[in-house]
């Protein structure tokens, strides 16, 4: 039994906090957030980005406690690992909580030692237009933008604040089109693409809104 960095107990595998199966040359999404709660905006932008980048995997990364958001509206780190995993329901989606393992407080950290421990792997970085949005708030966000590919899928009302942001002013210059997906894996970083689908209006945020309100 462990405590994540907000002070909850939590009670998972050991399996939960190890390394998923690695080999050189696979190409692997890191989808790094609360999960507070999952959704399945969070499996669609998955699924998106496996079949348009051409990626082995994607990798859910639980973060024990998000530096930007207040500890007190999360949920245990067990109980929403737990729940990622029942919202997955793909061969291919890994959910983790590799983050708390590592001590890694910020995303910079995370990827900075996922890319020494995973000599050959392509990693490539994937978030919400959203929070590419705020991504310059984000510790050392210009080095995680040189370490790995970012790949964003737009959402509904973020793409105007999304490409008018510090961090897409700086990085729109070494943008992708998205015709060259599987190609973008293995680009040398800085690299930023642009992946459209089916577009969520759901967040984690108002899910949890949501829930707040009375029964009617």
């Amino acid at each position: 039994m462990a405590r994540d960095r907000s002070g909850h107990e939590h009670r998972v595998s050991d399996s939960t906090f190890r390394l998923p199966p690695v080999a050189p040359g696979l190409r692997i999404g890191l989808f790094g957030g609360s999960f507070n709660p999952p959704h399945e905006g969070h499996r669609a932008a998955s699924l998106l980005a496996l079949h348009r980048l051409g990626l082995d995997w994607v990798w859910w990364l639980v973060t024990p406690l998000n530096p930007l958001k207040d500890p007190q509206n999360v949920a245990p780190l067990a109980q929403r690992i737990k729940a990622a995993r029942a919202l997955a329901r793909h061969p291919r989606i890994a959910v983790t909580g590799i983050e708390a393992a590592l001590g890694a407080r910020y995303s910079y950290e995370t990827v900075a030692q996922l890319k020494r421990r995973c000599p050959g792997v392509h990693f490539v970085w994937i978030m919400g237009a959203d929070n590419l949005a705020t991504f310059h708030h984000w510790k050392r966000w210009r080095d995680i933008a040189t370490l790995v590919p970012i790949a964003v899928v737009d959402r509904p009302g973020s793409t105007w604040a999304t490409l008018h942001s510090p961090a897409g002013a700086v990085l729109s210059k070494y943008r992708y089109p998205e015709s060259e997906g599987r190609a973008f894996v293995t680009a040398e970083p800085p690299a930023l693409m642009f992946l459209h689908g089916p577009r969520s209006e759901l967040s984690s945020t108002a899910l949890r809104a949501q829930d707040t309100q009375p029964a009617r």
